[in-house]
């Protein structure tokens, strides 16, 4: 009987098999936990996760990004009185444990296909006076219709506390299930909590930065995920060099696309991506 590969399915194990998919992070979270967190996330469209991060990481954290804040918004988005920092793993290692928290990895293991993708990792540095964001989804650039399944989702983690006065992200609790209608600014709700804690919601819910109010900056950190079939928003595979690749945790080298969507997505010069992290390997 013949062995050659009938459908694109029967390749499936061909690239992806030369290295194996590793169990996620997510796997050491508490099932009970992960199930109160996706009942959360069905009902309100967003569930916030408390006291994720010590207060020695937050120092860390703080410590090494405020150094790196040396730039506005440049429009409306991005807010004209907001600090933002890119391209940040190849900047400090402090925010590794933000990308690939298990709390939050567990979540996407259960939304997600198999070796889905970092998006985006971003410092957000809301400073006082500026204005609130506009509402936006995180995954409505891709040109989809609504109402869908969400192809992405997002995590904004509080360094600072998050109060109703300065900038706490707004979110538009069950919009995630909306079709054509676009949300009003009376329908905002801050989501309040403590420094450490992270709230995460799916690329379809409607949300936006608060106005800062206050007289103090509000510092956050943002990770975004996608399905490993759709292209980041973020071109870590260009913009990440192979030795931070070397050195961040191996969930956030298969977030990076150094891994294999079966059959062959990801795929570099017909091999497998993590051979480029091998002795001797030659850049392309």
């Amino acid at each position: 009987m013949s062995t050659e590969a009938s459908t694109l399915q029967d390749l499936a194990g061909d690239l992806a098999g030369t290295y194996r998919r590793t169990v996620s992070s997510g796997h050491t979270v508490d099932p009970a936990i992960v199930a109160d967190d996706l009942a959360a996330l069905e009902r309100d469209g967003y569930v916030i996760l408390h006291d994720l991060l010590t207060a020695q990481e937050l120092e860390t954290v703080r410590s090494e990004v405020v150094p790196l804040l040396d730039r506005h918004g440049r429009n409306g988005f991005e807010g004209h009185t907001t600090q933002r920092v890119y391209s940040v793993l190849n900047k400090t290692r402090a925010c590794d444990r933000i990308a690939d928290h298990p709390r939050v990895l567990a979540l996407l293991d259960r939304l997600f296909l198999p070796n889905y993708l970092l998006s985006m990792l971003q410092v957000i540095n809301i400073l006082p006076g500026e204005q609130a964001q506009m509402l936006h989804t995180d995954d409505g650039f891709y040109p989809l219709p609504r109402p869908r399944k969400a192809l992405g989702a997002a995590t904004i983690w509080a360094i600072d506390d998050f109060t109703a006065d300065n900038g706490a992200t707004d979110v538009i609790p069950g919009s995630d299930r909306w079709a054509h209608r676009m949300p009003t600014p009376d329908e905002r709700v801050p989501v309040v909590m403590k420094a450490g804690s992270c709230v995460f919601f799916p690329g379809t819910l409607w949300h936006g930065g608060g106005a800062n109010r206050s007289t103090a900056p509000r510092l956050a950190v943002t990770a975004q995920y996608c399905e490993p079939w759709l292209r980041p928003q973020e071109a870590f595979t260009l913009s990440t060099t192979r030795d931070t690749v070397r050195a961040v945790s191996e969930d956030i080298r298969r977030m990076l696309g150094y891994s294999i969507h079966p059959p062959f997505i990801g795929q570099v010069d017909g091999m497998h991506p993590k051979r480029l992290l091998e002795p001797g390997a030659q850049p392309l």
